[in-house]
């Protein structure tokens, strides 16, 4: 056998079985649901095919508008909290000088492995308008924003959106921090002899450098936020009303509630584009060489 012969045997032996394990597991069940979209069925009964009934119903449908306007808030919260401050996090965690990093490492990693239950409850006692926490210190600090938190037209989206970008913070941390320490510290020992200031030196070296794990965190946080379930599930159950529903949720509500398979179908498939056109757009927004120090 010849070398090029061994290539080709050792690529079908890694890919095929990964290839038909995806094939299965996602492009199946995605398949499935987009065909399932074009029928009306309650998933017991025989179903009827109505082309695309379900997607005209969707557009007419003010939920769906609010589902589509959340997932996008939600989507907004994760980058600018998760991206952002893990950035800031990350660099100053990154400086030998600061003592405890371990600790705090450890401690913003937490939130993440607790459980999405555990959390909501946790931060529907801060979001209390009752003696809440949060309302508590804004009284403290004579500051009168005292607020129905998870009941407010204006606020239950974003407090849900900052409950699930704090526990799950930790994981773009992680990644930033790890891409941010295999930065040679001959770019920064560089810096530091022309004189750059702290934050100039990551401005021009940390940041361009980290394109392409920005670019992973950005299709994590965008996806996630779009696909954000189980914290309104436990925190408002979409309510009060849909002022809380995001397509998830009313994919589950369609299907489970009121058992318009169909109909959750079409929200699902409409999900599934908007986070497949959302990976697209990131990629050409963000595509960059490789890197090489």
């Amino acid at each position: 056998m010849t070398s090029r012969q061994k290539y080709n045997l050792a690529l079908l032996v890694f890919t095929v079985p990964t290839l038909l394990f995806f094939t299965v597991i996602v492009m199946i069940p995605i398949f499935q649901t987009f065909q399932k979209s074009f029928f009306d069925w309650d998933g017991l009964t025989p179903a009827t095919f109505i082309g695309l009934d379900n997607y005209k119903r969707l557009l007419t449908d003010d939920d769906f508008w609010v589902s589509l306007k959340n997932g996008l808030i939600f989507a907004f919260v994760l980058v600018v909290y998760q991206m952002g401050l893990g950035t800031i996090l990350a660099i100053a965690l990154s400086n030998k000088s600061i003592r405890g990093r371990k600790f705090f490492k450890t401690s913003y990693f937490i939130p993440v492995v607790l459980s999405g239950v555990v959390v909501s409850q946790l931060w529907i006692s801060i979001y209390n308008a009752d003696g809440g926490l949060l309302n508590s210190i804004l009284s403290l600090l004579g500051i009168d924003y005292q607020q129905a938190w998870l009941s407010g037209e204006h606020t239950s989206i974003w407090a849900i959106a900052f409950t699930n970008a704090w526990q799950n913070m930790g994981v773009q941390l992680v990644l930033i921090y790890t891409a941010i320490k295999s930065i040679p510290e001959h770019l920064y020992e560089a810096a530091k002899i022309d004189g750059a200031p702290f934050w100039k030196t990551h401005w021009k070296i940390t940041i361009p450098l980290l394109g392409e794990t920005y670019k992973f965190c950005l299709i994590i946080a965008i996806t996630g936020g779009l696909n954000a379930f189980q914290n309104m599930f436990v925190m408002t159950n979409g309510g009060p009303g849909n002022i809380s529903y995001t397509l998830t949720f009313m994919m589950y509500k369609a299907a489970f509630r009121s058992g318009e398979y169909g109909y959750g179908s079409a929200a699902s498939a409409i999900l599934v584009i908007e986070c497949l056109l959302f990976t697209i757009l990131i990629n050409k927004l963000v595509a960059r060489e490789k890197i090489s120090y």
